[in-house]
């Protein structure tokens, strides 16, 4: 092993994981997407004792975990138009004029749900989501509602496995 000098080397910590629920959150990146009509969004919390989340697990752990994206096709101008309200609203001044690059640094209200997800290896594992967009204002007097976990579905779930079961053909079986 190569040597290391330990004392420069600070311990793992415990990681407090993000809770679904209401938050301040501070626009980061913006990114437009012209051909899937999207714009894709970092973001971060801006205040709380949650304030830096994401940079912070950046930090320690090499992962962003605070995206979101807001869909500017026709069927979904009332959603970006919710959306552009709410930074609107939280940004006093602030109009949006159809420039994405003028979102990087406003904030916005954001409530935060859990999913449930395939992983890649098949195991179910859950992650937040951006459910809506509010002003800061709405969040800060909690005039919003946290949405139940979404779950997969059952055929998507993966089965139990009993091939490690030892069924005896000679047991007695109540329901026979």
């Amino acid at each position: 092993m190569k040597s290391i000098d330990w004392s420069n080397v600070e311990e793992a910590k415990d990681f407090e994981r993000l809770q679904p629920g209401g938050y301040i959150a501070k626009i980061t990146s913006v990114e437009d997407l012209p051909d899937k009509e999207y714009l894709r969004m970092e973001y971060d919390i801006a205040d709380g004792d949650f304030a830096g989340y994401y940079q912070d697990l950046y930090r320690n752990r090499g992962f962003w975990g605070g995206r979101f994206i807001r869909s500017y096709k026709e069927k979904a101008l009332s959603f970006f138009k919710a959306f552009k309200t709410a930074v609107e609203n939280s940004n006093p001044g602030y109009q949006f004029n159809n420039d994405e690059s003028t979102l990087k640094g406003k904030l916005i209200g954001l409530v935060l749900g859990e999913e449930e997800y395939k992983a890649n290896d098949g195991s179910v594992k859950t992650r937040l989501y951006v459910d809506k967009t509010r002003s800061v204002k709405e969040i800060k007097s909690g005039n919003f509602e946290v949405p139940a976990k979404k779950l997969l579905p059952a055929d998507q779930r993966p089965r139990a496995d009993f091939s490690a079961v030892d069924i005896d053909a000679s047991d007695d079986l109540p329901f026979a």
